[in-house]
């Protein structure tokens, strides 16, 4: 198996397989998402391709998709559609901007359950981060995916001890060396 970094052109040839481990991946617990959902990610993927700075990087064995990641850089000023404007209540505007904006953002991380436990979340994850600027790269997850949370601990990603207000329970991590994690640890 090997991880590659896929231009935005090359990911309509992958479309299926992502489509797949999306599927495989959300639609069990604790994200419990309906499976059609990952024909609605495959359509918002085409479109933030488009983004500036985005990155994807899949896991291939052999042609088959055995898990994906991507990310792009975080405009400044912040967004404030999806789960941003959360984001920036919970950690005010000094902290969002100082943090988040022109970092490199982790959109999504799937592994299909066929290949869980050999590395490959780790793998992608580090491939669609390396280029982070001085380290500054971020993302969002549930604060309910236990194993999820466990799996960003092991990578040495930093949990931001602010909740994150709204109905989704989100979290906010920092990378293994974002410059704002010792400043994070504090709250």
């Amino acid at each position: 198996m090997r991880v590659r970094l896929v231009g935005s052109g090359s990911l309509a040839a992958y479309a299926d397989g992502i489509r797949q481990v999306y599927a495989e991946t959300f639609s069990a617990p604790p994200w419990n998402e309906d499976p059609s959902a990952a024909a609605q990610y495959a359509e918002r993927l085409a479109s933030d391709a488009g983004r500036p700075g985005f990155t994807a990087a899949l896991a291939l064995d052999g042609g088959t998709v055995s898990g994906f990641a991507t990310a792009w850089t975080t405009p400044a000023p912040f967004p404030s559609g999806r789960s941003y404007g959360h984001v920036a209540e919970a950690l005010g505007p000094d902290r969002t901007a100082a943090w988040l904006c022109g970092g490199v953002e982790v959109d999504e991380l799937a592994v299909a359950p066929a290949a869980r436990g050999t590395g490959l979340g780790a793998a992608l994850l580090s491939a669609v981060t390396e280029a982070a600027p001085a380290g500054r790269c971020w993302l969002l997850t549930s604060a309910h995916a236990e194993a999820t949370l466990r799996f960003y601990r092991r990578a040495g990603w930093h949990r931001v001890p602010v909740p994150v207000p709204g109905r989704a329970g989100l979290v906010v991590l920092l990378g293994p060396v974002h410059p704002g994690a010792a400043s994070a640890a504090r709250g």
